[in-house]
Parts: structure tokens; sequence; C-alpha cells
């Protein structure tokens, strides 16, 4: 073939590949527009943020490094944590939520628990870590700035125990609660990273069982799409997080496109009120803004909030990170305006 015929092809197949991605960062940018025309603006980053969200990402290398095997992974998130200072004004039950272990964690000021308002909390760490000993200090912030009860499950972990054992887990306690006097319009689910998933899939089954629905659902850096292509590991939380092989162990064979999986795939039609928190230095930002979208457009409720300069997960630090405190007092404040029983002013 002569050089300027496969010269000729060459240049049309480049030219090809550009337009291909011209339109596909069109197509983005129209999803991510469409999303945050319906965001809550927020403050834009401080220096003093920059420089806590860098110190952060350099304990999160150092405490990884060398951390390979999913064991040698959740140890080290569950020595991160351990970092982190004990819930202060909080008092701590340990109950048996219907055959899983939980906290029952409510403001110290508060005389008992099993009050009125409750919010089911769902731990992230990639379906194979963490534990209420990691989020305990997340759920007891919660606790006092919404005046409500926080159930903080144990949920079983993979790879020991694969889907949908996290998602049975959630609706049992999520029924113990029913079954223990409070009512499905004074509970909220809430979750981080993939507890947001577990969160929202819990809430999804609930639906198809046509069960009662809690008031709200708030989705803390939610991880909605577990295909690999739309992972970047260069965070070092979603790295260990949702490599191969823990998604591997938390899905089996399972397709990760499955809706009953990754909420990205599902039909959002009917879900309830949704508060989603994403920072915009999260490596699954754009995924997250297209589900948030998806769910607007099939007539639910959706709050966003967008982070400035906020990594995945940075809610789970609020003794490190100013924005930590105010995004979970945010999610507080969601909280205290969907709960039927209000507490008075």
């Amino acid at each position: 073939m002569p050089t300027s015929h496969v010269a000729g092809k060459a240049q049309l197949r480049e030219r090809v590949r550009r337009v291909a991605v011209l339109i596909a960062s069109a197509v983005l940018s129209s999803t991510i527009g469409l999303a945050a025309a319906h965001a809550i603006d927020q403050p834009p980053q401080s220096d003093a943020s920059k420089q806590q969200v860098s110190d952060l990402q350099q304990k999160l290398q150092t405490g990884y490094a060398g951390a390979k095997s999913l064991k040698q992974r959740r140890y080290a998130f569950d020595e991160l944590m351990e970092q982190a200072p004990e819930a202060s004004r909080v008092q701590v039950r340990q109950v048996d939520a219907g055959g899983v272990d939980a906290e029952l964690i409510w403001p110290a000021r508060l005389h008992h628990p099993m009050g009125k308002r409750v919010i089911l909390y769902v731990h992230g760490g990639g379906f194979f870590a963490g534990s209420p000993e990691t989020h305990q200090a997340l759920a007891g912030s919660l606790a006092k700035a919404a005046s409500s009860d926080v159930l903080l499950i144990d949920y079983r972990l993979a790879p020991e125990y694969p889907f949908p054992a996290q998602i049975d887990d959630t609706l049992t306690a999520y029924q113990w609660l029913l079954d223990s006097g409070y009512e499905n319009d004074n509970v909220i689910i809430a979750g981080d990273s993939t507890g947001a998933t577990l969160a929202i899939e819990s809430v999804l089954r609930q639906m198809a069982l046509k069960g009662p629905l809690p008031a709200a659902v708030i989705a803390m850096s939610p991880v909605v799409n577990l295909q690999p292509a739309a992972q970047d590991t260069s965070d070092p939380l979603i790295g260990s997080f949702l490599a191969d092989d823990a998604r591997a162990a938390y899905l089996g064979a399972r397709s990760p496109t499955d809706p009953r999986i990754s909420p990205l795939y599902a039909d959002m039609t009917g879900f309830p009120p949704l508060l989603v928190q994403v920072g915009s230095n999260d490596v699954l930002l754009n995924d997250t803004l297209q589900h948030a979208e998806k769910a607007r457009q099939v007539g639910v409720d959706v709050t966003l909030q967008q982070w400035p300069g906020m990594t995945h997960q940075w809610q789970l630090f609020p003794f490190w990170l100013d924005d930590a405190r105010q995004s979970n007092q945010k999610a507080a404040e969601y909280a205290l305006q969907h709960f039927s029983d209000r507490p008075k002013e």
C-alpha cells in the first residue's frame, strides 16, 4: 500500500478519535452541568483547608504503604482510625439489632435511648473493612448535631461474607428499629463511601419488597458504579477499597453493572429524598453527579452538596478536617429537616 494512503488512514483515525473524545466530553459536561445546576454551593476552599487535605493524604499514603492483601488493608484502616478520638458527649450501648451487632449512640444530654428519631448508619470500608469502632466519632457527631439516636451497625464483611450479606444485615437492622417502636418516617439511613452504596441499595430492595421506606437517605461520597473502568485508584482509600480483589470479594461472580450492586444502573423511581455529598476532587465525582441527575430525572428529591477541594470520604475525618465537621453538620441539619418529628426550636 502506498505510504500516502497509510498516512491518510492514520490521520482519519486520529480525527475520529478526537471527535469521539469531544463528544464524550460534551456529554459528560452536560451531565455535570445538569446536576450542578441543582447543587448547593459551598464556600471556596481556604488555604488552611488545602493544607489539612494535603496532610490527610500523606497520612493515608503512609498508612497504606505496604498493605497488599485484603487482611493487611483491613488492618491498616483499623490502625488509621485508632487515631480518631473517642466520641464525646454521647452515650453508647451495645445492642443486638435482630441478630446484627450494633452500637446505639445517643446524645449524653438525653436521659435514655430509643427516642423518636434515629439515623441507621452504615459504615464504609470497601465492603471488607470498617466497624463501629472506626466510625464511632462520625456517628457520635451526627447524634449530637441531629438530636437523635444513631444505630451504627456491625454488618458482615467480605470476603468471609460476600453480597448480599451486607444488605441483608442493613435491612434486618432497619426492621429491628421499626419493631422497636421507631416510625419509618423518623428513620434516616446514612452511610459513607461503600456504606452509602449499601444504604441506597438497601432502600431499593425495600422498595422492591414494598415495605415501609425511611424518611430520607444520606449518601456521603457514595460509590455508585463498581465497574473497574470507573475507578481511578490514585486516591489511597479508593485504591484500597475498590481494588480488583476487594470488588471480587464482594461481587463474587456477579456483574458490577447489576442494579442491585451499583446504584448508577438502578431505577430510582419512588426513592425517598436523597442527600448526596461529594468532594470536587473525589475521583468518583462524575459517576456521582450522573447518578444524582438520573435520580432527579425520575422525580427523586435530590439535594447535591459539592465540597471544594475535598477527596473521597473526607467526612470520616472530622478530627483532622474542618470541612468534615462542617459537612457532617450539614448532614445532621438535613436529617432534622426530614424527620417527621422535628425537635422544637
